[in-house]
């Protein structure tokens, strides 16, 4: 694996020889399926750059998280054409991560991408908690003729039969993602955008004590007042305060062994939407270590 230097890579800081890495960022920038905004190609490398004015001190834990983390993050490299063949190109990328004992990050690209990226996991783990933040169900069995596309992420992650999804922010669906939904109750749990001042703290919790959890999270999950820079914004949607608890106490309870962030479709010269999502894949981070070392020996 080729990486960048670190004052190039994610967050930009200077490289300290004393932190051994604990976590690679890959920037993976498919664009295959998307059907309304484009620009998913971009987004990585638009994250990475605004990640090097986020602030390395978060307030809420008190230091500067990366200095206990290490992060290395890849050169940019040619993505596969066909989308089947890119899938098993980043299946095989954090399979290599993973023999390296690292925390896989994923910066997508469109959302298909998870189906892949989760593969080494579905192998490793007898069960498998996706913890799944979007606006859209993303159960469609296939969508303009394509198994594998944007719109069938996590339909595609639940052929694997030791997988469980639950989702947060959901408000926009068809009526065949519905049906399968109702079939599939037992895998699948949505807390619904709608309900949102109903969602508890305390039964996340419980859903995700000692579960192994890969986080994914489609950046339209956030309202589309917060966040425009995406193929399909939506009404109605999440905002910082409420994912953050969220990913804090999934974190907390929970051993989370991955996680990718995708759908940006950045906008020209409009920098607040990159900036969003490269302080949310470094909270991400920070929140995973923070409780890691209770689940160090699993």
């Amino acid at each position: 694996m080729n990486f960048l230097k670190q004052k190039d890579g994610f967050l930009g800081y200077e490289a300290n020889t004393r932190t051994k890495s604990k976590v690679v960022v890959v920037p993976f920038g498919l664009e295959k399926t998307v059907s309304y905004g484009g620009g998913t190609k971009n987004a990585p490398k638009e994250i990475i750059k605004a990640s090097h004015q986020v602030e390395l001190f978060d307030e809420e834990l008190g230091k500067e998280t990366f200095k206990y983390i290490g992060i290395k993050t890849l050169k940019s490299f040619r993505i596969k054409n066909q989308i089947k063949s890119a899938l098993t190109q980043i299946a095989s990328l954090i399979e290599k991560i993973l023999s390296k004992k690292l925390f896989p990050l994923v910066l997508g690209g469109e959302h298909s991408i998870t189906s892949g990226s989760i593969r080494p996991f579905v192998k490793r783990f007898k069960s498998l908690y996706i913890l799944h933040f979007d606006a859209h169900a993303d159960l469609r069995q296939q969508y303009d003729g394509e198994k594998y596309s944007h719109a069938t992420a996590i339909r595609r992650c639940l052929d694997f039969k030791n997988v469980k999804v639950i989702s947060f922010g959901i408000r926009n669906l068809s009526k065949e993602e519905m049906t399968f939904y109702n079939k599939n109750r037992k895998r699948i749990k949505i807390f619904w955008g709608n309900k949102k001042n109903e969602w508890k703290i305390s039964e996340i919790r419980k859903i995700f004590k000692n579960k192994n959890v890969y986080i994914t999270f489609d950046v339209d999950g956030f309202d589309s007042s917060l966040m425009p820079a995406t193929g399909t914004p939506e009404p109605g949607g999440m905002f910082w305060n409420d994912v953050m608890p969220i990913l804090k106490n999934v974190c907390s309870v929970s051993n989370v062994v991955g996680a990718d962030i995708n759908e940006l479709a950045p906008i020209k010269n409009f920098n607040s939407c990159n900036f969003l999502v490269a302080k949310l894949a470094y909270k991400i981070i920070s929140y995973v270590f923070e409780f890691k070392t209770k689940y160090s020996n699993r």
